[in-house]
């Protein structure tokens, strides 16, 4: 479920969730975000395309609306996003400190060669964000990227995830300071 659909599916219920929570409180939310999930996997089902991506984001829409549920506030819905952010950016930073960048694993892995690329230095320092202009790297590194975009670990998300938990005004999540 990539690309602008996968977008889009993923997008929709936190799309749903914030206005419906301003509006009418956390329950009404949830059950919207939730009914909203609901929906993507049921149309999936009916243009007989694959469910797995779906049912993965209900429970990831599931295990949302329960944190912010058990908190009791509409921020804790973002806390699983901020927190597996958070998680994922010290893995990668730990990886290049440590010399074994997890986007080489991961270009290795989606490409099938294994641990060949440590052999090359090129590769390594590639791997580590120092730069470079070899295809296959600019390409595994583009891979790596959307990776982490299809699965919303990139920054401005978290970003906007913090903001919005914090409660801080429309604008201000979006740079623009107005008083």
């Amino acid at each position: 479920m990539g690309g602008i659909s996968g977008l889009i599916y993923s997008s929709l219920p936190v799309v749903v969730f914030v206005p419906v929570s301003t509006a009418f409180g956390l329950m009404p939310a949830i059950g919207a975000a939730l009914g909203v999930a609901a929906l993507i996997l049921v149309w999936r089902l009916i243009r007989r395309e694959s469910i797995q991506p779906a049912i993965s984001g209900f429970f990831g829409v599931g295990i949302s609306a329960l944190i912010a549920y058990v908190v009791g506030e509409s921020k804790g819905y973002f806390l699983l996003g901020i927190w597996m952010s958070l998680l994922w950016a010290v893995v990668f930073a730990l990886s290049i400190l440590v010399r074994r960048p997890a986007v080489g694993y991961i270009w290795g892995w989606v490409n099938s060669h294994d641990r060949d690329w440590r052999g090359v230095r090129k590769a390594v320092v590639a791997f580590a964000a120092r730069g470079s202009r070899d295809a296959d790297l600019v390409r595994a590194i583009n891979h790596a990227l959307i990776l982490v975009a299809d699965h919303e670990l990139n920054v401005s998300a978290f970003a906007a995830r913090v903001a919005a938990s914090a409660g801080a005004g429309r604008h201000s999540s979006n740079g623009i300071d107005r008083q």
